[in-house]
């Protein structure tokens, strides 16, 4: 089959390299962004008198036509054409004949691309960003329905002191709401309009840029015509958004598998979040939140593949840059796969919250605030550090938990200690006297639901913003 762009050519290409060079398979998804940034293309040049507006109506009149035979899965794409460029401009000329070779005056495949990528992800931001915050909202529901709720708090996977559980989770909030607000700034560097720039060095005909960007509703356009042809920055910072999107996730993956196993049961997930075993009847297992930890290292790839293409690159446009968008979709798909199906399970898990209580009976988390009982009768923290430190060697060794002492047996490493002691060193009361900003105490967990209502509210907003100019 002949190329569109065959005329320098005396052989055929070979069907082997048509076959690796061509991106038809995957970028095809971006069919509407294509067609709609032609559309917008074509009012330009009719409106710059680069063609006629009877010219321009026709190939709109084509384009829209095609867009309806992709929708009705009326389409066959052709691995020859290359990608989704070639293979509509093909069928558009088809169609209506001559005048639909016009349609790319004044642009390249290059910054058609470019302006293919940006729309794409822009609508995909916009999507992200409503699932994103969906699934904040179901952590603060969580987080308010079980309040008051007190778990131990760990470092080192090891007990440390007391906390609410609805502090626990709302950690995962306010890590989410750094990703909501990296996503924004995605947002912001994607919409910037590339079309215009040619293949690098811009064009000889009298294009208005800022029509197109108007009519496609991007905010900015690119100020460097090499730069906009070669810029993948926003890919990266996407994938960068969403490498550590999901490094969240799979640290609270990792924590969800720890509370359902038997051994914590601090959590049950709903049967319909889990997978049995063909062999053990017993089995009921996190699957989901395994494949959201496994699939970090997925993004994560992709983020290094990227990274390793760009890094190398003189400008402008190179091949290599075909490579930005498998990476690109498949991380897309992985982030809303992750976050919708987690927004579900988290909504749906079952908190033993009585487990969670259970486990303060049979630990040291409430040292801290033993030694801190001691500071504030006047004894210098480092000595009181020592003299917890000694008590609870005395417990381990007499198989007792500090609640377990008497008045006696607290005297015995320090006369500071009054009958006061026992209700210090509750956990009802370790968690209440944390009340710091920030702290997990009774009161700074409220304050920190509310603030994440507003948060929620002021979220939803923007993505709607994002919505409604992608």
């Amino acid at each position: 089959m002949a190329k569109l762009w065959g005329g320098r050519f005396a052989k055929n290409t070979d069907a082997m390299v048509e076959e690796f060079t061509s991106s038809i398979a995957f970028d095809q998804r971006m069919y509407r962004e294509d067609i709609a940034g032609s559309i917008a293309h074509a009012r330009m040049l009719a409106k710059c008198g680069i063609i006629e507006t009877e010219e321009a109506e026709t190939i709109i009149t084509g384009l829209s036509g095609i867009l309806a035979d992709i929708e009705a899965g009326n389409f066959s794409f052709e691995v020859s054409l290359e990608d989704i460029h070639m293979n509509i401009e093909k069928r558009l000329t088809e169609r209506i004949g001559p005048v639909g070779g016009k349609l790319h005056t004044a642009r390249s495949r290059n910054d058609q691309v470019a302006l293919d990528t940006h729309m794409y992800l822009k609508r995909e931001i916009a999507d992200i960003a409503e699932r994103l915050v969906d699934l904040q909202q179901s952590i603060l529901e969580t987080a308010e329905k079980h309040k008051t709720i007190i778990m131990p708090g760990y470092t080192h996977l090891q007990r440390a002191q007391p906390i609410l559980f609805s502090h626990h989770l709302m950690a995962y909030f306010f890590m989410l709401a750094r990703d909501f607000s990296r996503l924004g700034g995605v947002w912001e560097r994607t919409d910037i309009m590339p079309l215009g720039a040619g293949a690098l060095a811009g064009t000889t005909f009298p294009i208005d840029r800022f029509f197109v960007a108007e009519q496609l509703g991007f905010n900015k356009v690119y100020e460097n015509s090499l730069d906009a042809v070669s810029d993948r920055d926003y890919v990266l910072e996407f994938l960068s958004f969403a490498s550590i999107l999901m490094m969240h996730l799979s640290r609270l993956s990792e924590e969800i598998i720890l509370w359902s196993t038997a051994e914590f049961s601090f959590i049950e997930l709903d049967d319909a979040h889990c997978t049995g075993s063909s062999i053990m009847p017993q089995k009921k297992n996190p699957d989901v939140s395994e494949l959201v930890r496994g699939k970090s290292g997925r993004v994560f790839g992709h983020l290094m593949a990227m990274l390793t293409i760009a890094k190398g690159l003189p400008l402008a446009y190179n091949k290599d840059f075909q490579e930005d968008k498998e990476g690109l979709f498949d991380t897309i798909d992985t982030v809303k796969f992750s976050i919708t199906v987690y927004a579900a399970m988290i909504k749906a898990m079952r908190i033993n919250g009585n487990r969670m209580e259970q486990t303060l009976t049979q630990d040291f988390s409430n040292a801290t605030d033993m030694a801190d009982y001691l500071v504030k009768k006047g004894l210098p923290f480092r000595q009181a550090h020592e003299v917890v430190g000694k008590s609870v060697r005395y417990c381990i060794e007499n198989g007792k938990f500090l609640m377990d002492l008497s008045l006696e047996e607290f005297r015995q490493f320090s006369p500071l200690f009054a009958e006061d002691i026992q209700d210090a060193i509750r956990v009802e009361t370790c968690v209440a006297n944390r009340n710091s900003f920030g702290g997990t105490s009774y009161q700074q967990v409220e304050l920190a639901i509310k603030s994440a209502q507003q948060t929620v509210i002021s979220e939803r907003e923007k993505a709607k913003m994002f919505t409604a100019s992608k």
